[in-house]
């Protein structure tokens, strides 16, 4: 079904699905699908993980204030926490609008109009392929910490991670989300554990993770600006990002699809809402200053739990998460990249599907990208820092204000509440948007700012290709009604065999005239060979003629190809056709010793002729061979 007859659907149809009770056994095509836990697994790590970062990224920048400053940490997280709320609001309807998946793209190429759908298309790419590279690098990152003797490998250690996190990935996406359940549960487990832990304490119970650290707090401060305000809540934004990737990965999810999505979520959101939140409180309960090579996370477990061993299960558990945080976007760029295949704006490849529910040629090259990236950054991860999460700022604004347009014009009950909370997280998103672009220009954002129009290009070029070759073929129109022509087979041969008689016999069969040709070299061991395979060919007498043809420059394919033309001129209704003998060894290896020569024609002929090829494999293993008496 459509694009858009799915965005057609009759308001509320979402709610109309079967409960979901479980009872069913899920089919064949089901198992390979996601259960809304193991989406919240499988598509939630890149968002879980950003508890890591994002409060700290709050504090550094109102640090900037001293002591003072760092009161409104708990305000502009709230902050972040409203627009969170908004955004899972938002994607929440937009999986019910959109089951095919695609998120903010959809959104945008329906209400918003085709050349807006694809900069938030060229926007989220963005964003998935910066996720992988930073999420890896910042968990290597973390692992080096610990582990001082290893930074000399990091960046092959971190290529190490991207293979295995795609090795995962082309199992299947359940397969995938089998595979990080368990860290995601820990993670998230701890956390809680821990910010349970710092409400019930009066005072930190440890503060030996930070002893021997600078302060990076700023001198004494009295007032706090807006500018630095906002400042911080764009800073603080950065946690918001892989929100969008359950609504990018519907059909991912088993039936209910929409409603097992929207679960998730929602599931999403309390969990990040909650953690954020409260590790907020706990940085304000506990007085906690920055300090240079520490993580403002590190502190809050010290405080929290003391420095024992619940304190290096927190510490393992992010260096894990965060390295594991890229599988968010092998869940929901290859699904996107599918869309937009189908759209005619991605190679068609990118649509294809190979067991298990896998986009295959999708994972591959989200993983080659972002190998590229993890080797121009050398495997640090500050270097990748700065271009991070722009583009989904992008994303999230068009969709917000795509999402008001579709209120607009659905009108249902409540819609201008509904509006009104879109237009204010579209207001709030764009701002941040533009404040971390200006903020993070120099630091290399400008990078951003150049490729998001040439990916744009990129897919208005596949497109026009496409319109082309579609034109030429004829899409959409009916065509003439097929009909027969005379059938020119051409065979090319260099000695008697098996294998030539197999193919002379599969020619007769095929075609209506059958040639066999043989490539006469420009020596006199050519020549030789050319007498000798003559005399043989009139000795055994098949019925088929033998064409000479020669080969002054030695090439294999050119003769033939000059041949193909001939009959091609002499008759220009005749369908030829170039059936090209090859053995099929039994055994990999021995592909080694075979001379190429069927690929070398057929190359020459498909680059240079409009003829058909086709290529006879004959098996060695497939009949017992006689023996000489």
């Amino acid at each position: 079904m459509s694009l858009l007859a799915h965005g057609n659907r009759r308001p509320g149809a979402a709610d109309e699905d079967p409960p979901d009770t479980g009872a069913a056994r899920p089919s064949a095509e089901d198992r390979h699908r996601l259960t809304a836990a193991q989406g919240l697994a499988a598509l939630s790590l890149d968002a879980m993980a950003s508890v890591a970062y994002g409060p700290e990224s709050i504090v550094l920048v109102l640090a900037a204030a001293g002591a003072y400053g760092l009161g409104f940490t708990l305000p502009v997280t709230l902050a972040i926490a409203a627009l969170l709320a908004v955004l899972v609001a938002s994607y929440r309807q937009v999986i019910a609008a959109f089951p095919d998946g695609g998120g903010s793209y959809a959104v945008a190429r329906r209400h918003l109009g085709r050349r807006t759908g694809l900069v938030t298309a060229a926007s989220l790419v963005l964003d998935y392929v910066l996720n992988v590279a930073v999420s890896v690098t910042a968990g290597v990152a973390a692992l080096t910490s610990a582990f001082p003797s290893l930074y000399g490998d990091r960046l092959w250690i971190c290529l190490a991670v991207l293979a295995l996190v795609t090795g995962v990935n082309l199992r299947g996406i359940v397969e995938s989300a089998k595979w990080f359940m368990v860290p995601t549960a820990v993670f998230v487990g701890s956390i809680l554990t821990m910010i349970v832990a710092g409400l019930l304490r009066d005072a930190p119970a440890s503060t030996e993770a930070a002893a021997g650290h600078a302060s990076a707090l700023a001198g004494n401060a009295t007032s706090v600006g807006a500018l630095l305000l906002l400042k911080a809540f764009a800073a603080g934004c950065s946690a918001l990002t892989g929100v969008e990737a359950v609504a990018n990965a519907v059909p991912s999810f088993r039936a209910p699809a929409q409603r097992r999505a929207q679960r998730t979520e929602v599931a999403l959101g309390a969990l990040l809402g909650v953690m954020l939140i409260g590790l907020s409180v706990l940085i304000g309960r506990f007085h906690l200053q920055p300090a240079e090579g520490v993580t403002v996370l590190a502190q809050l477990a010290d405080a929290s739990l003391g420095h024992n061993w619940a304190f290096y299960v927190v510490q393992f558990a992010t260096v894990v998460l965060l390295a594991l945080a890229a599988n968010t976007s092998f869940g929901g760029l290859p699904v996107l990249m599918a869309l937009l295949a189908r759209d005619n704006y991605l190679p068609h490849v990118f649509g294809l599907k190979a067991d298990r529910q896998v986009h295959r040629h999708g994972v591959l090259a989200l993983a080659a990208v972002s190998a590229l990236l993890l080797v121009f950054s050398g495997g640090d991860v500050n270097t990748l820092v700065p271009l991070f999460a722009i583009g989904v700022f992008v994303g999230f604004t068009i969709c917000q204000v795509g999402m008001v347009r579709h209120w607009r014009q659905e009108r249902s009950a409540g819609w201008r509440g509904k509006a009104l909370l879109n237009g204010f997280g579209a207001l709030l998103t764009g701002v941040s948007a533009v404040v971390v672009t200006a903020t993070k220009f120099e630091e290399g954002a400008w990078l951003i700012v150049l490729a998001l129009p040439l990916i744009v290009l990129v897919f208005e070029t596949v497109h026009r290709a496409y319109g082309r070759i579609g034109e030429r073929l004829g899409l959409g129109r009916v065509p003439e009604a097929p009909r027969r022509c005379h059938s020119v087979v051409v065979v090319p041969v260099s000695s008697l065999s098996r294998l030539t008689s197999k193919a002379l016999t599969a020619a007769v069969s095929l075609g209506d005239e059958v040639v066999a040709v043989t490539a006469v070299q420009p020596d006199a061991e050519g020549a030789r060979a050319a007498e000798s395979l003559r005399r043989d060919w009139e000795l055994w007498n098949p019925g088929v003629d033998l064409v000479e043809l020669p080969a002054p420059t030695r090439a294999l394919g050119r003769p033939i190809v000059d041949y193909v033309h001939e009959l091609t001129a002499r008759h220009p209704d005749n369908r030829v056709t170039v059936l090209i003998p090859e053995v099929e060894p039994a055994h990999v290896w021995q592909r080694l010793l075979q001379n190429q020569r069927g690929a070398v024609v057929a190359h020459a002929v498909r680059r240079d002729t409009d003829a058909a090829i086709c290529r006879l494999r004959f098996r060695i293993g497939a009949e017992p061979v006689a023996r000489k008496t």
